[in-house]
């Protein structure tokens, strides 16, 4: 057959009809990373939480207080999906202690940012914005309302918001953004769009009204008509499938591999070993520079978006290096100065006893489970 005969054949699904093959939409249209929650680097579970904005689980969404943080506690975690199709994890958010006094700066709310350099396609040109789709699925112990927020920033500060009431059986939700003039969205490594899901907020942020097409920043126009994880601690909430694309329809979920999207997500946060999960993870290869003196070079599996920090914990005899041999226990491990966005060297210095100029690999030492190595380059 004819390639052009090939690219105009009608392809139909249950909820997508095209009559070109080559329509964008049938590309890499999902915008967002980890939208089916199958990544959580960190951990698969934490408790307490809600005292301070953080990531916390799953890869690429951090939860955010308003200006003050409720005297209310949730456990962020990856729930386990057994009644939708096509899909396996979630994120899921459970009230643990409530509060029903709402000061007026308190907000709650999950984030996924963008940075620009992924967000290029929602713009026509220099200055507008084409109609682009949010949508995402989710479920609640009971009927619940919350508004999802789109906020772009750096480049042109707007937001645009729409109220979702979320029932106790799955459903899909969408939200779209009609296409906007006096728009910038810059090419960087910036956060520039914000993807919000309001799940708690005071009056600073829900006096006002919504607008579902871009309009000025307004902290009282953002969360208007949400209710309160917080009203109760019977209060779930699950999310999955979240997708992001251009056009005025939300097509079917987009799945990429694991491997894919885990590779995604290590643009931000890479684990180099992680006590918790396995006691014998290699962090890193190098040579003894001197005696009392350690230096290692990793070479990391994707470029970050920056030059990371590194998180580790320190103890007594957390690490240990193997040379000529023998195993040296020692205390700490730091990232040095000269490390990139795509090497990273690690120095260890404190309780190092070795032969200068061996060769070595080190990983985590015997038992102990709080040591970790991990970069991060999040938004």
């Amino acid at each position: 057959m004819a390639l052009s005969k090939i690219l105009n054949a009608s392809v139909t699904d249950s909820t997508l009809t095209t009559t070109k093959l080559a329509t964008p939409n049938l590309g890499r249209r999902n915008i967002i990373i980890n939208g089916d929650m199958q990544i959580a680097q960190r951990s698969t579970s934490e408790t307490g939480l809600g005292a301070s904005a953080g990531y916390f689980t799953l890869d690429r969404y951090v939860m955010y207080n308003g200006g003050d943080a409720s005297a209310g506690r949730y456990t962020m975690s990856q729930s386990t999906v057994t009644d939708l199709e096509g899909f396996s994890n979630a994120l899921k958010i459970d009230c643990t202690t409530a509060d029903t006094s709402i000061a007026a700066g308190e907000g709650l709310l999950l984030q996924q940012a963008i940075e620009g350099f992924n967000v290029q396609q929602l713009k026509a040109t220099s200055t507008t914005t084409k109609a682009f789709t949010l949508s995402f699925y989710a479920k609640s112990n009971a009927s619940r309302a919350i508004v999802t927020e789109v906020r772009t920033s750096n480049g042109t500060n707007r937001q645009a918001c729409k109220l979702h009431t979320i029932g106790t059986s799955w459903a899909r939700h969408t939200f779209t953004v009609s296409a906007a003039s006096s728009m910038q969205i810059d090419n960087d490594n910036s956060s520039e769009v914000q993807i919000n899901f309001w799940l708690h907020a005071g009056s600073t942020y829900s006096s006002g009204t919504l607008s579902a097409t871009f309009a000025a920043s307004n902290n009282a126009n953002r969360a208007a008509g949400a209710g309160s994880i917080f009203a109760s601690t019977d209060n779930t909430l699950e999310i999955t499938g979240v997708q992001l694309e251009v056009g005025s329809q939300a097509t079917p979920f987009e799945h990429r591999s694991y491997g894919e999207e885990l590779a995604l997500c290590q643009r931000y946060f890479t684990v180099l070993a992680d006590g918790n999960r396995s006691t014998s993870e290699a962090i890193c290869q190098g040579t003894y520079y001197t005696a009392n003196i350690l230096f290692h070079t990793v070479v990391l599996p994707v470029q970050m978006r920056s030059k990371p920090s590194m998180i580790t914990a320190n103890g007594t005899n957390y690490y240990i290096t193997f040379a000529n041999g023998s195993g040296d226990h020692h205390d700490a491990i730091a990232r040095s100065g000269n490390s990139s966005k795509s090497v990273v060297e690690i120095t260890a210095e404190t309780n190092v006893a070795g032969t200068g100029g061996h060769a070595c690999f080190t990983r985590i030492g015997g038992t102990s489970a709080d040591a970790k190595c991990m970069l991060d380059a999040e938004l």
